[in-house]
C-alpha cells in the first residue's frame, strides 16, 4: 500500500522479485558478479542475493579478491535500497566498511542485506556474505544517499 495518494502502490514481494529477475535494464556490473536476486522481504527491508564468484575473481592463492566481495556486498545493499524505495530511488554509497572473516573461493556466494534506517537523505544498511556452507565470509555496514532516479 502506498504511503500517500501520490505514491504508486507497493508491489508484492513476489512481483518485485519477478521484476528484478526479468529486468532488461540490468547493469553490466550485476552480470559480471553473477548476481541473481533470490528473495525479497519488503516488510523487513531485507533481500537475499545469489552471486557466482568466477575464476577471474581469484587471487594467486585461489581465494576471491576482497574487492569483488566488497562489490557483491555493495550491489546487494544498493539493490535493497532501490527495492525499499518502491523503485523510485537510486542509492549512491557514501561510505562502506567491510570486515573479511574467512576466504571465499570460486563458486556460489550469497549476500543478505538489511536496511537499518531509511531516512529522507541517508540510508544505513548492513550485509553479510556467506559461502556455500552458510559460513560468514565478510560483513559490511554502509551509508547511502537515496536520490530520485533520473529518467532519460
Amino acid at each position: 500500500m502506498a504511503d500517500s495518494d501520490t505514491e504508486k502502490p507497493r508491489m508484492s514481494d513476489a512481483d518485485m522479485l519477478a521484476r528484478f529477475q526479468t529486468s532488461k535494464k540490468r547493469p553490466a556490473c550485476s552480470d559480471t558478479l553473477g548476481m541473481h536476486l533470490a528473495e525479497v522481504h519488503q516488510d523487513e527491508m531485507r533481500i537475499v542475493v545469489d552471486f557466482v564468484a568466477n575464476e577471474s575473481f581469484a587471487n594467486p592463492t585461489g581465494a576471491i579478491q576482497g574487492g569483488f566481495i566488497a562489490a557483491m556486498l555493495d550491489e546487494a545493499i544498493s539493490t535493497n535500497i532501490i527495492i525499499a524505495s518502491n523503485v523510485t530511488m537510486t542509492a549512491p554509497t557514501l561510505e562502506m566498511k567491510v570486515s573479511y572473516l574467512r576466504p571465499l573461493f570460486v563458486g556460489p556466494a550469497k549476500v543478505e542485506a538489511t536496511i537499518l534506517k531509511f531516512g529522507k537523505t541517508v540510508c544505513f544498511s548492513e550485509a553479510k556474505c556467506l559461502d556455500p556452507d552458510g559460513k560468514i565470509v565478510a560483513t559490511a555496514t554502509a551509508t547511502a544517499a537515496p536520490k530520485p532516479f533520473k529518467r532519460f
